[in-house]
């Protein structure tokens, strides 16, 4: 397979001035920021990170492994910008091959930038990306139950509710119900393993 191969062109948004495009090493600096900028507001909705995570230094190591597991077809690891600087993050997570054809995606918006469109865009254009050039047949996504904000963007972007998963993941000190959502290639027809060539 070669869809992963080189680094993605950018995507251009229908909203004004967001575009997504790979992470890359250089972006230790500007991630190391945000996530310090942010780290309060993103408490409730990432895992529990040591301090090290906060640094230029560690943010390097973290994109190594997201650049590694990109080549290895593994993931489709981006930043969202907003104007051309890092707004957030959105990675197509856990790609399967096979009959599956599948993945998840999860985002994140800097608190600046939350409620303008930005990660509706954002999941659309990655939803491109998945369906596009990846040749993914379904793109899943879970949000805990109690935020309606990302539930917005998923709906917004075609997603539809699939159940709830309780005590999912555990996040800010305890274990969380989560919603799942999927939303299905344009290109399916019930029976193509991929699209049309």
């Amino acid at each position: 397979m070669t869809a992963l191969a080189g680094p993605p062109p950018a995507l251009d948004g229908r909203r004004a001035g967001v575009r997504l495009r790979a992470v890359q090493i250089a972006d230790a600096e500007a991630l190391a920021s945000l996530y310090r900028e942010n780290r309060a507001y993103l408490r409730p909705w990432e895992p529990e990170r040591g301090e090290a995570y906060f640094t230029v230094d560690g943010q390097r190591g973290n994109l190594r492994e997201l650049v590694d597991a990109y080549a290895a077809e593994e993931m489709w690891p981006g930043v969202i910008l907003v104007d051309g600087q890092i707004a957030g993050r959105i990675t197509l997570n856990n790609i399967l091959r096979g009959p599956l054809q599948s993945c998840f995606v999860g985002y994140w918006v800097a608190r600046a930038h939350a409620g303008r469109g930005v990660a509706t865009e954002a999941v659309r254009q990655a939803l491109d990306v998945a369906f596009g050039a990846l040749r993914l047949h379904r793109v899943e996504a879970f949000t805990r139950v109690d935020n309606l904000a990302s539930q917005r963007v998923l709906e917004r972007n075609g997603f539809t509710p699939v159940g709830t998963a309780r005590r999912h993941i555990h996040l800010d000190g305890r274990w969380h119900d989560e919603r799942l959502f999927e939303r299905l290639a344009p290109w399916d027809d019930g029976f193509a393993l991929a699209p049309p060539t």
